[in-house]
Parts: structure tokens; C-alpha cells; sequence
């Protein structure tokens, strides 16, 4: 796996161990405590995944949490969470905070809150490249056997555009590599994540759509519980200050602008 530096050793440093060099206290919800538990997934490239040399989590979102965290004067400890239980785990008050490439959708504000957005994105539908099919939108999928990520937004998409032959995968590297095997006809999924895939494994005999238009973006936010209303202020107060800055710079510097 590809592994990409930070902007510099010093700024690396500087993040890494922005938990120990700030303040020992951090808001949880409307109260002070330690250090606040981020989870993340570790399959998520270039928003999050597992850096194999160092065995801890990269990624975009993973320096996005480190800069807002910064500016907030606030400790965190990145957890490694898998994509469907990060929703899960929050409510249950495993972690404190989620940092994923998860998107902002209105089932899930019912459950959590989102943070300002820093980032947004849509679908996009991954084929063989010796599969000449162009569908132009989901409808166009009709009849094929598509895979998708459980417990994402595209599943949903699939089953509103009447696509009735999808197979659920726990992660995105696994429907890819069934679509590689021929199991499957397409993938529907995350355009950042397989366009990612695709640079950092350009041997892949896959392709991405390039007539497809995605139903809708949604944006990227950090999640916290409801109640903790202090900590959402604290972060859409930082994401405000940086979001042009630092975030912006995270954002070009994972390939995402």
C-alpha cells in the first residue's frame, strides 16, 4: 500500500503528538474530560485506512480530526471501528467522535449530529474494462448484479433506482475484487475511494464510468452524539478558521480536490 507523507517531518510531528503538546483536558459533550476517542476505519482509503509500516491509521479525514483538534485545543485517540459500527459505536459511547468518509444523509442526522462539512462527494459505478456497458445513471444498472458497502448511502441509491440484483460487502476492497473475479457486474460505491484505488493500483483491469452521473453529493462531516452540543460548537468553530487553510490543503494533498 502507497504510503504518502505529511506536509513535512515537522508538521507530522506536530500532529502526531498534538494530544500530548495541548491541554491533558477535552470537551466531551457539555463536560471536560481526556482525551476524546475518534473512530475510524482502517478500509477507507485516502479518507482513512491502515498504514502497514506504521500500523496506525493515514488518511484525510485521520488529518483532518489531528488539524481541528489542534485548533480546538483538543486531545484525541484515533480507534480503529469498523464502517458499519462507527454510527453504532458513537451512540453507544465507545468512541466520542467519528472521522470516516461517511456521508451526511437525513436518516443519519436523526441519530447523530454532523459537524460542519469539510468535504462532499457522490457515487460513481466501477466495471471490468473489457465491459463496454455505459449506464449513464443508476437506472441504467438494471439487471446487473451490482455490489456495494453495507451500511453505506449507495445502497439505499441502488434499491430507490429499482436495482434489485445487489450484493452487500463489508468493506470496498472486497466488491472490487469480486467485480476483478467476474462475480459481479459492477461496483457502486464512494467515487473518491475507487478513483484512490484505481491511482495506487493502476495494473486493476477495472475502469470507473466515465458517462455516469451520480444521484446526489452529500457531504462529509465529523460526527458526535447529540447531546454533546459543547463539542460540536468547539469543532464547527475550528473547521470555520481552517477550513479554507489546512483543510483545504489535507484535501489537495490526498488527491480529493
Amino acid at each position: 500500500m502507497t504510503r504518502h507523507p505529511d506536509y513535512s517531518r515537522r508538521q507530522a510531528m506536530v500532529l502526531a503528538s498534538s494530544g500530548l503538546l495541548l491541554s491533558a483536558c477535552g470537551v466531551k459533550g457539555d463536560k471536560v474530560s481526556g482525551a476524546l476517542r475518534v473512530g475510524s476505519t482502517a478500509t477507507g482509503a485516502p479518507f482513512s485506512f491502515l498504514d502497514i509500516e506504521t500500523n496506525s491509521l493515514v488518511g484525510a479525514m485521520i488529518d483532518i480530526a489531528h488539524a481541528v483538534a489542534a485548533d480546538a485545543g483538543l486531545s484525541i485517540a484515533v480507534e480503529t471501528t469498523a464502517f458499519s459500527a462507527l454510527v453504532p459505536s458513537l451512540t453507544a459511547k465507545k468512541i466520542d467522535l467519528v472521522a470516516a468518509g461517511i456521508l451526511r444523509t437525513a436518516e443519519r442526522e436523526k441519530v447523530v449530529a454532523f459537524s460542519a462539512p469539510v468535504y462532499a462527494y457522490g457515487g460513481a459505478v466501477m466495471v471490468r474494462k473489457d465491459d463496454g456497458r455505459a449506464p449513464q445513471n443508476l437506472a441504467g444498472l438494471k439487471g446487473a448484479t451490482v455490489g456495494a458497502q453495507v451500511g453505506t448511502r449507495f445502497v439505499a441509491q441502488l434499491g430507490e433506482a429499482g436495482v434489485t440484483q445487489v450484493k452487500t460487502y463489508d468493506n470496498l476492497a472486497d466488491a472490487l475484487r469480486d467485480l476483478q473475479g467476474g462475480r459481479l457486474d459492477a461496483v457502486y460505491g464512494d467515487a473518491p475511494l475507487m478513483a484512490y484505488r484505481l491511482r495506487t493500483t493502476p495494473d486493476l483491469p477495472l475502469r470507473l464510468v466515465a458517462s455516469f452521473t451520480p444521484p446526489s453529493k452529500e457531504d462529509v462531516c465529523l460526527l458526535v452524539r447529540k447531546e454533546d452540543t459543547a463539542l460540536l460548537r468547539k469543532l464547527n468553530a475550528s473547521i470555520g478558521r481552517i477550513k479554507s487553510t489546512e483543510i483545504a490543503a489535507i484535501i489537495a494533498k490526498w488527491g480529493l480536490s
